[in-house]
């Protein structure tokens, strides 16, 4: 699944359809990710989250079913918010700090420690990791990621296909 910000989607038409073509599912990340996010009012909640609603279905023709607040802050009300979007929130339960990370392999540790079938991992596409010139970390995790994914007979789904199979996420 990847939780894209609206007007991100916008600006890169092609690469969101081409998401739904091979499968994926393009969930909804906020209108514009913006930083304040926990502190703002109803409105101003709902308001980033319909139109990033609306803008994502637009663009691949497919409505987001997820969504996952900036930072993974829930704000008192952004639950009312999602749900009149008709949206589950979500997080994680694995982060690597790629955003962050200088070398993959602190990044690749973090993920892969413990990892079990229902985890929901984040990863960030498309942000620069600051430390490292900006360099982008996770080029060179993902791929031993999935590796290990399949030496040790895990299966990368969407959260879409993980719900409809019953594993209560």
């Amino acid at each position: 699944s990847f939780f894209c910000i609206a007007s991100k989607v916008s600006a890169y038409p092609e690469l969101a359809r081409e998401i739904i073509r091979r499968g994926h599912s393009l969930e909804n990340h906020t209108n514009s990710h913006p930083y304040g996010f926990a502190f703002f009012g109803p409105r101003k909640i709902l308001r980033e989250i319909e139109s990033a609603q609306a803008t994502i279905c637009e663009v691949t023709g497919v409505a987001p079913m997820f969504f996952r607040a900036p930072m993974g802050f829930r704000p008192p009300f952004l639950a009312p918010a999602a749900e009149r979007s008709g949206l589950c929130c979500t997080t994680w339960t694995r982060r690597g700090f790629d955003t962050f990370a200088r070398h993959p392999e602190p990044v690749l540790r973090q993920l892969m420690r413990g990892l079990a079938a229902g985890d929901i991992l984040l990863l960030h596409d498309g942000r620069p990791n600051r430390p490292n010139k900006n360099a982008q970390i996770i080029l060179e995790v993902l791929p031993r990621l999935l590796e290990h994914l399949r030496t040790h007979d895990l299966k990368s789904v969407s959260l879409t296909a993980a719900c409809n199979h019953g594993t209560g996420l």
